[in-house]
Formats: C-alpha cells, structure tokens, sequence
C-alpha cells in the first residue's frame, strides 16, 4: 500500500486524529454506505435512526478527546478538512436540541446524542483498540445496516473488511505502483544508494506516479501553511483550554519573553531549545482546543514536524521553498516506514508510535535539509526513535494536554538533537531503524492496555489522586 505524503499529512481538527478526525470520517462513510446500493434491505425499507458504539480507547477516552462531538458531526455530514472549529459547538448544539441530523443529500435521521451514542467499555471489538460500530434502523426499530470501523491512528479508517485485508497481506507488501516502493530502511537505502538519488527524490518521484510536480508543490506549500499559521495561532492565543482541568496556555507568554530576548540580542545557549518547545506547544495548545492542526503524523503529535521545520527557518539562513518541501517529503517517507511496520496509534502502542514516530519523522527531514546522506538521514530518525521506546500514553483526564503538550515539545528536541549527531557522523550506526521500529512494535504488544490511551494508569490516574 502506497502511503502518500498527504496521507500522512492531513489538514484537520483537534484535538485526537485517531479520537476525532478518524470518528467524524467514519460518520461520513457510514452516510455514503447508507445512500449506496450495494447492502440489502427489505423492499421498502427506509433509514430512519441511527446509532452509534464507541468501543475500547474510544470508549475509555472519548469525552476527553472529543469522539462523541466528531461522531455527532461525521453523521450530520461534515468532514475534519472543511468543519469550521469555530462553528462547531453551535452546531452540536442545534442536533442535541433537535435530537436529528441534516446532512446533505440525506433524509432527516433521528438521531439523539444522549441514547444513540454509547460508549461501550466493557466490549471491544477484534480488530484495533479503537472500534465503533454504526447501525441505522428503521421507523419500526428493526436493524438495517450495522457496520464497524476501526480508527487506526492519523486519521486513517478502514472497515472490518478492509482491516482483514491488510492483516492478510502483511507487513511484508511493497506498494509495486511506484519507481521506488520501498516498504522499509534498508529497501530504502539500497536503492537510494542504486539510484543515486536522495530520501526526498525517491519520494518525490513516487508521488508523481500519481500527480504532477505542480499538484505536489502546490499540497506541500498547503501543508506548510496550515502548519505555520497552526503555530502562528497559538503563539497568539492565551486563557483556560477546554475541559476541566484549568491548564492554561502558555505558548504565547513565552514567545513574548523569547521575542523580547531576540530582539534585545540578549545572549541564550538555550534559545535554540526554547524557540523549538514554544513552537510545538503552540500547535499542540491549538490541538487541544479543538484547533486546525495538521496530523503529523498524529495529532497528539502534531506541533514536533512544525516546530523542527520552523527551527529550521529561523536558525538556518539556507532555509528556502524547495528545503521545505524536501523536509516534508523526507519525513513522509519515515512515517510511512513506521506506519506500515509498526503503528502510529497511542491507543495500539503507546506514544512512542506517536510523538516517538513524530520525532523520528523531524529529525529525518532536518537531517535532509542540513545535508545529510540517505545513511544520515535514516541514522537520524532511527535515534530520534530509539531514545522513545517504552513511552506509554497516559492522557490526564482523558485530555490531550497533560502530558501531551510539553511531550511535543521535548519530542522537537531530541529531533534537533538526533539530526545533528547524525549528520555530524558517517552514517554508520549500531542499531537499524527497522531495528528500532519492530522493537517499537514488539513493546507496544506487550504494553499493559492501562498505558495505551484508555487514560487507566500512569499520569492519568497519579495526577488525580495527588
């Protein structure tokens, strides 16, 4: 399976891809399968209600990250791209009060937040931690259509179906529509080192197996943009965010403190550093409260990739258009090695394959921009990675806040960090990243399932009893 750079880089709402933006696309899925022909159903019958369960990380989570609003708003026939954040709470709000959902091309469904939605603690589905299973009924209550959907991290969603289909194929299955259809590092470098050609032009050209150089150009410069005014944002936001634990933003104070510095000249060794956190706290301020974000390759990990690249802007005076889309590219095809051999779900493996896979995924597309050889680049990411295996994901309160905003920010660091031990070396290194991913993969299967997202351990439970 072929993994684009857009599908790894996915313009969105907060704040969880996998709680959020992978829910509000199923919504939208189960309203195509309804309107399709291809699923029996009585003569006559007609779609009258609809229901929803949400099972495993999804149940134990969902209130905190938002899985219920992303459901009621997939049903009503919006989508994570285009939804209005702003428009969000009134629009919930009206099919609360309505108990029905209007969207386009459909019928009126009977559809009451407070019955039809349930989350199901006490049954998971087989497939993923992160199941739901959408029913629609008819006028006499009797069950039409039921179909289950798995959120398996970044905002992908796959069926029942289409999940066994990729189990059967296996991690081993080399995407063979592509010139370089690397599915691991090794591939990777052996035919980087065939062609001659670097990480980001292996990658560009397998996007433009699929589309010209413009329509790629002009989706990385999309990306960026939403990442940049992402951040832009945040550093301009301040108050309470949502949710009940009364943590405050702090992206902009700091950045004011930061900015005095700079423009006062005032000597920092840490300035590098700082700039790096104040920048993805920023977006994952943005994230956490319900923001636009750009799923990098999660949202829980989405302010590393930004911050990196804008550290890369403000501190590296080669900085230019063609680096930012080398940068992007470069960290694609690091995240998709991860997702295809590993994971990038929290609620699978801990966030180890989320900032963890974020990480490795910055210090890849830095090490690119600062030069580094293919050997450089993948030395990068796997250290990046390494130096986060074991990471559990324990959100306080089910929030994407605690500790998630301040992990982002030391996830751009060890990114920094990695990136330049690489490329100051040969590339020769002890430990692969293929290594490094399946040690990522084997730990989050023997992860205890209170570390992995279901907020059951960890912070999540020490914090509140403190």
């Amino acid at each position: 399976m072929f993994l684009s750079v857009f599908d790894l880089f996915k313009i969105g709402i907060g704040p969880s891809s996998s709680h959020t933006m992978g829910p509000m696309t199923a919504g939208e899925r189960f309203l195509a399968e309804i309107a399709g022909d291809d699923w029996p159903r009585p003569a006559g019958a007609r779609v009258a209600r609809l229901a929803v369960s949400l099972h495993g990380s999804l149940a134990y989570t969902g209130i905190g990250h938002g899985t219920d609003r992303a459901v009621i708003l997939g049903l009503a026939g919006f989508n994570p791209l285009t939804v209005d954040p702003d428009r969000m709470d009134a629009l919930i709000e009206t099919i609360r009060n309505e108990r029905k959902v209007h969207p386009d091309g459909h019928p009126a469904y009977a559809f009451d937040p407070d019955k039809d939605l349930v989350l199901d603690k006490k049954t998971p589905l087989p497939g993923h931690a992160n199941g739901m299973a959408f029913n629609a009924f008819d006028a006499d209550d009797r069950l039409l259509l039921r179909r289950i959907y798995y959120s398996v991290g970044g905002g992908f969603v796959v069926s029942e179906e289409e999940l066994q289909s990729l189990k059967a194929k296996g991690k081993e299955q080399a995407p063979s529509d592509v010139p370089y259809p690397f599915n691991n590092a090794a591939s990777m470098l052996a035919m980087a080192a065939e062609s001659g050609l670097s990480i980001a032009e292996m990658k560009r050209a397998n996007e433009e197996a699929h589309m010209t150089r413009g329509e790629l150009d002009a989706g990385l410069d999309r990306i960026w943009e939403a990442m940049n005014n992402c951040i832009e944002r945040g550093l301009s936001q301040d108050g309470i965010m949502p949710g009940g634990l009364k943590v405050r933003r702090r992206a902009r104070h700091l950045h004011e403190r930061l900015d005095e510095d700079w423009r006062q000249n005032r000597p920092n060794p840490l300035a590098a550093n700082d700039w790096l956190a104040v920048y993805a706290m920023a977006v994952n301020e943005e994230n956490a409260g319900g923001g636009r974000v750009v799923t990098a390759p999660t949202n829980g990990a989405a302010g590393v990739v930004p911050a990196v690249l804008k550290y890369w802007q403000k501190f590296h005076v080669d900085a230019d258009r063609r680096g930012i889309h080398d940068f992007l590219l470069t960290a694609a095809a690091i995240g998709g090695i991860v997702k295809h051999n590993a994971s990038i779900s929290g609620a699978e493996v801990g966030c180890q394959g989320e900032v963890g896979s974020a990480s490795a995924m910055a210090a890849a597309g830095l090490a690119a921009v600062m030069g580094g050889n293919p050997e450089q680049v993948e030395n990068a990411a796997e250290i990046a990675l390494e130096h986060h295996l074991g990471m559990t994901c324990d959100p306080v309160a089910g929030l994407v806040q605690v500790p998630c905003i301040e992990r982002n920010a030391l996830g751009s660091v060890k990114a920094v960090t990695a990136a330049s031990l690489a490329v100051k070396g040969d590339g020769k290194h002890f430990v692969s990243l293929d290594a490094a991913i399946e040690t990522m993969r084997q730990t989050g299967a023997d992860m205890n399932e209170r570390y992995k997202e279901t907020s059951l351990g960890g912070l999540a439970v020490n914090v509140v009893e403190c």
